[in-house]
């Protein structure tokens, strides 16, 4: 599995305070090698964001990401009130 990261994506990680970005981290390795484990509550999120799949990183955080073949491109990481509102 390729993991990339969109320009988007990277600009608001590197406004997250440490920890999260720390916990993202960690999340991301355990998708890389569990990607439906329970810890990432994995799921659809189409009608918000088509085509697009989110995991939990903390309580509140959410990493939203597309699949294509082998590849998993992270587009867009924030707090659940900060995408769906």
């Amino acid at each position: 599995m390729i993991i990339r990261t969109h320009r988007n994506f990277d600009k608001k990680y590197i406004r997250l305070p440490e920890k999260i970005q720390e916990q993202f981290r960690k999340r991301r390795d355990l998708f890389t090698v569990q990607p439906f484990h329970k810890l990432l509550n994995n799921h659809s999120v189409e009608r918000a964001y088509p085509d697009c799949r989110s995991i939990n990183v903390t309580g509140d955080y959410r990493a939203l990401f597309k699949e294509k073949d082998n590849e998993v491109l992270f587009v867009n990481i924030g707090t659940h009130s900060e995408l769906y509102s």
